[in-house]
């Protein structure tokens, strides 16, 4: 068979590919998996029972929008991650950014505080259970998100592993905003870090036994 024949005969069995399947995917995934975490953490530990005035104090959506913003940014990671031989790009700094945001923030509170003060400031009342927290409830979307990342082709899976457990832990710590009473920036930045570095660890060690392709 000539090089010309064989292109014609490859051309004529190409399979056009639906674009938006990925975005389908993530758009039916993400907000399963976040529900799921909602209705788990309000089984689990409750709503937080002044989450109606607490709701209208700017101190509140600082705490959302933490892990609102790692967890866009960890999104646009997943999506680049996921092409062969992409690079995340500028979205390891929307990552990042949050997290350096609220570590300034808590070492203000703690600079600010008496010393006696410190420490209480950031251990807060909970400090024991907030990451094993979040890490429970990681639970509905890290399946969520690694069903969603099937669809795509990532080359770095355990890079791709742990972006995925970010985004899901991520998503899960804005569920645990509605229960959690801590309101400190200096809590935040310690312990709900480490809650959302847990299923990064646990994505990083399933990404290259379930993303492989």
């Amino acid at each position: 068979m000539k090089t010309d024949d064989l292109i014609g005969l490859l051309s004529t069995q190409v399979t056009r590919i639906d674009r938006g399947t990925v975005a389908r995917r993530f758009a039916t995934a993400l907000p399963l998996g976040a529900l799921g975490s909602v209705i788990l953490m309000a089984i689990v530990f409750g709503v937080r029972p002044d989450l109606a005035s607490i709701a209208r104090t700017p101190m509140f959506w600082a705490k959302v929008a933490y892990p609102f913003v790692v967890a866009v940014g960890a999104l646009i990671a997943v999506s680049r991650l996921g092409r062969p031989g992409a690079r995340a790009g500028y979205a390891w700094a929307l990552v990042g950014l949050p997290f350096v945001a609220v570590w300034l923030a808590g070492w203000l509170v703690v600079q600010s505080a008496a010393p006696g003060e410190r420490l209480p400031i950031v251990l807060g009342q909970s400090w024991r259970t907030c990451p094993f927290n979040i890490l429970l409830l990681s639970v509905p979307t890290l399946p969520a998100v690694f069903w969603a990342m099937k669809s795509l082709a990532p080359t770095r899976l355990r890079l791709a592993g742990a972006v995925a457990g970010l985004l899901a832990s991520a998503i899960a710590t804005v569920a645990y905003c509605l229960h959690c009473p801590e309101m400190s920036p200096a809590f935040w930045s310690v312990w709900y870090a480490i809650g959302m570095m847990l299923p990064v660890c646990i994505g990083a060690w399933f990404g290259p036994r379930f993303l492989r392709w």
